[in-house]
């Protein structure tokens, strides 16, 4: 990562904070009243294709212990009260802004994956992972409602890491490498924005 890039993480996450840290405050009062305790879920994702840290995200599932693995049709029943609402406007993700201070993360760059799946892809990820993992990115930005549409479609935790290992993995990872190879402050920029964007519409 270039200082450039680092320095961007740093002044952005600090703006977000700035600007919604009230905001952010009432939503976390309000989940906490409705939908009780744990706020946060915590869960594993790969830096490099050896180095993993602790993602944050609101929750926005009920807790369990034995089913984890990457979201499809078979979780849609253990969506909280406002679940849907965190997804759909991405403000689950908001947490992973202090991911991006502590240099886990940066805003833009390929999703951080599952351990599992970075060890049964290690060439792939390999190449991946050259990029630090960001909140968004191109493969987020053009491939993410596409991935949600296949993965609803599933009824078992099997079928929806089928599909996820079969249609989803060489997808983002083909546009994540389109990324690497354009990678700029610029292009960052305009994904960021384009991603801001969508979500509001």
């Amino acid at each position: 990562m270039t200082w450039q890039k680092r320095f961007l993480d740093i002044s952005l996450s600090c703006l977000c904070i700035l600007i919604f840290a009230i905001p952010f405050i009432v939503l976390l009062v309000v989940l906490l009243v409705l939908q009780g305790r744990p706020i946060f879920y915590v869960s594993e994702r790969m830096k490099t294709p050896t180095q993993g840290f602790m993602l944050w995200k609101l929750r926005s599932m009920e807790v369990s212990t034995s089913n984890s693995g990457v979201t499809g049709g078979d979780k849609k029943k253990r969506y909280t009260r406002f679940g849907h609402q965190l997804r759909k406007f991405r403000l689950d993700e908001f947490p992973q802004v202090w991911n991006v201070l502590r240099g886990d993360m940066s805003i833009v760059g390929p999703r951080p994956p599952l351990r599992n799946y970075v060890e049964d892809y290690p060439e792939l990820y390999a190449e991946v992972l050259k990029a630090r993992p960001g909140i968004t990115g191109l493969a987020t930005l053009t491939y993410h409602q596409h991935e949600t549409k296949i993965l609803a479609r599933c009824k078992t935790a099997k079928q929806t890491d089928a599909a996820y290992r079969k249609r989803c993995i060489p997808q983002k990872a083909r546009l994540d490498l389109i990324y690497q190879e354009h990678q700029s402050i610029c292009f960052d920029v305009s994904i960021l924005w384009k991603t801001l964007a969508k979500v509001l519409r």
